[in-house]
């Protein structure tokens, strides 16, 4: 008679442990997946653990459970576990309310689908536009999402390798506009009086409408620059000019509304700190580089721009939120 093997979950329990010095005996509202995502199931995370947390205000922490190896180790990077890290996430917790929202957990399921699908990771420091309120039909602000390090939870080395909890946290387009020209953690810890333990509330306003932290933001971009060198772009493309019987008509790279402002300050930023920034679409690749003198070339799809500061700061501000040409004819060394 053959014995049963008992199942390794050293990963799982690792994440258990770390939880248990917060929350004691408490046991979370636990939400698991009945197939596995490997085996053709809709929800990638194993499952996603919800605890009742009242400091700094009443609130859900939920905790996911499968971004990293929950069980044997089966990758071959034998640094971290997985992924390296488990999401968590932050929600105002009304007072009478004893069952966490579905639409934080199916928020949670989509970071999965996202991460499983484009293998790109989320560490402190990112942010990611949801293009529309993180709770769909929901009357809010919040249509975008920063990662910080959550603020209990530190990174621990379980038995499959080294593990970190990244918080999510609702923002605003104004705050996510703002964390690209300067960076996510600065635009965060500036707002931190108003969001205590980065809890995400559906309900609040702008943390820009505060002159204070407003002030702070662009103290913070003046000084530092942008950390933003790689945006995608999902309207850009590559005109080239016609000669014509009295003048050639500019090289040209289009970009839609929708980002055209942001690439303008995004410019400011980068180049006039001596730093690259990448525009990437399904088309063409553009590079723009700080330079004494302002030229371009092109390889294939890769279009290297090289701007000084001048020319930096005159694109800069011909750029606005509607659809904009840039043109380099004048720029031509």
């Amino acid at each position: 008679m053959s014995e049963e093997v008992e199942e390794n979950t050293s990963g799982w329990d690792a994440i258990d442990q770390e939880l248990g010095k917060i929350y004691g005996e408490q046991e979370p509202k636990h939400y698991g997946t009945m197939i596995p995502y490997s085996l053709g199931g809709e929800d990638p995370l194993d499952g996603i653990s919800a605890y009742k947390s009242e400091m700094p205000v009443p609130h859900w922490h939920f905790v996911t459970y499968g971004f990293s190896e929950l069980y044997e180790k089966e990758s071959e990077n034998t640094e971290h576990s997985g992924y390296g890290f488990e999401l968590t996430f932050r929600l105002v917790r009304n007072e009478d309310e004893e069952e966490p929202p579905a639409w934080a957990l199916n928020l949670l399921q989509n970071m999965g689908r996202y991460v499983f699908g484009s293998g790109n990771v989320f560490r402190s420091g990112d942010y990611l536009d949801a293009n529309g309120p993180i709770c769909l039909g929901a009357d809010t602000l919040l249509t975008a999402l920063a990662f910080t390090l959550d603020p209990e939870l530190p990174a621990v080395e379980t038995p499959n390798g080294h593990l970190q909890f990244i918080q999510m946290v609702g923002i605003t387009a104004d705050e996510l506009e703002a964390m690209q020209t300067w960076n996510t953690l600065g635009v965060l810890e500036s707002g931190l009086a108003q969001i205590p333990g980065y809890v995400t509330d559906l309900s609040r306003d702008s943390l820009l409408q505060i002159p204070a932290i407003a002030e702070a933001v662009e103290r913070g971009i003046e000084l530092d620059g942008s950390n933003t060198g790689f945006l995608f772009v999902d309207q850009l493309s590559w005109e080239s000019g016609k000669k014509g019987w009295f003048k050639k008509q500019p090289d040209r790279v289009i970009l839609g509304a929708k980002q055209a402002g942001i690439i303008g300050k995004l410019l400011r930023g980068r180049i006039l700190k001596q730093r690259n920034l990448t525009l990437v679409s399904q088309e063409i690749q553009v590079v723009f580089e700080p330079g004494g003198t302002a030229n371009y070339s092109m390889e294939n799809q890769e279009i290297s721009i090289r701007l000084n500061g001048a020319a930096a700061t005159e694109l800069s501000q011909r750029l606005a939120p509607r659809e904009a040409s840039l043109c380099w004819i004048h720029y031509q060394g």
